[in-house]
């Protein structure tokens, strides 16, 4: 099957390109958000075909899986006819929770996929067709060492999203313990949080930035609003211990056992520095992570259910 797709969440879509299908991707001279093509810091298989915008007439389309509201105006411009639409909805609603209203809602010609059980829960997709496909991560292995006494946090652009991210809540969390921030536009956050011994990667390969978390000794999730941060679960993957924030999606993807969910600021606290200051604790929390990640995020499940959702979409 040959599916339309945008490049806009790199991790999310490197799972995706894991099945049978060639994916589509259009780019642009500039490569800019409606044409970022290929990704540069994940390894994507060659069915992962870029295909220039304006010439996007010129292909075989099955079934275009829309990420944003406005890229089904680019199908109709580019593309100049009508194809099966599945809209994927990553994130959370923003605005209006719990009565806000999803873009495609009440639509019979659009299948609308969330990612979690909670984006479904809290948008209003009136009548619209809805199923929900749990993400997956492509396995990293079990990475994780430990060796260094260090907070890992993975968090894209956190300055700009602030208190959705819970950007002001790390230096409360870590309690005066060394974090290591990973992700998109990161490099000014230590200053600007005024956290001595923090440190900032910023934009690295996936796999250099997974050998460089594995090494710390534990996971924080400080995120208040969001779908669910995949960073999440690459981090269980990697058989880190996580303490998290016990919002949205969260309390679903870590198990007793696995690791530390909590609303209480003290408790996730305690929880961070007991889990550094405990190795052995940190490991077996750690083991248990990734079992739990396996089992419910595994990569089978997730193409299988994909596989379901377009043969639905071009059926329909």
């Amino acid at each position: 099957m040959n599916v339309l797709i945008w490049h806009v969440h790199g991790s999310w879509t490197t799972a995706f390109l894991q099945g049978p299908h060639t994916c589509l991707l259009p780019v642009t001279p500039d490569r800019g958000p409606d044409g970022l093509g290929r990704a540069r810091t994940w390894r994507w298989p060659d069915s992962a075909v870029e295909v220039p915008l304006e010439r996007l007439r010129d292909h075989d389309v099955d079934v275009a899986v829309l990420q944003r509201p406005h890229e089904e105006e680019l199908v109709r411009r580019f593309l100049g006819r009508r194809v099966p639409l599945v809209y994927l909805e990553h994130d959370a609603p923003w605005d209006g929770v719990p009565l806000t209203r999803h873009p495609v809602a009440d639509r019979r010609d659009v299948l609308l996929v969330h990612v979690t059980h909670f984006n479904s829960l809290f948008w209003d997709g009136g009548s619209t067709e809805q199923r929900v496909v749990e993400h997956a991560v492509v396995d990293p292995g079990p990475l994780w060492t430990g060796e260094l006494a260090r907070v890992g946090v993975v968090v894209n652009e956190p300055l700009r999203r602030g208190r959705h991210v819970g950007t002001d809540l790390l230096a409360e969390l870590a309690g005066g313990l060394p974090v290591d921030v990973f992700g998109m536009k990161v490099q000014e956050l230590p200053g600007a949080l005024g956290l001595p011994g923090m440190r900032a990667y910023e934009d690295l390969p996936q796999q250099r930035m997974h050998a460089l978390l594995a090494a710390r000794r534990v996971y924080l999730h400080p995120f208040r609003w969001t779908s669910l941060g995949l960073s999440l679960i690459e981090a269980m993957y990697l058989g880190m211990p996580v303490v998290a924030l016990a919002t949205t999606e969260a309390v679903e993807a870590v198990p007793p056992g696995a690791g530390v969910v909590s609303t209480r600021l003290e408790t996730l606290r305690e929880a961070v520095r007991r889990l550094v200051c405990d190795q052995g604790e940190a490991a077996a929390l750690g083991k248990a992570a990734r079992a739990a990640a396996l089992e419910r995020y595994g990569l089978g499940r997730f193409l299988a259910d994909w596989d379901r959702v377009l043969l639905e979409a071009v059926a329909r």
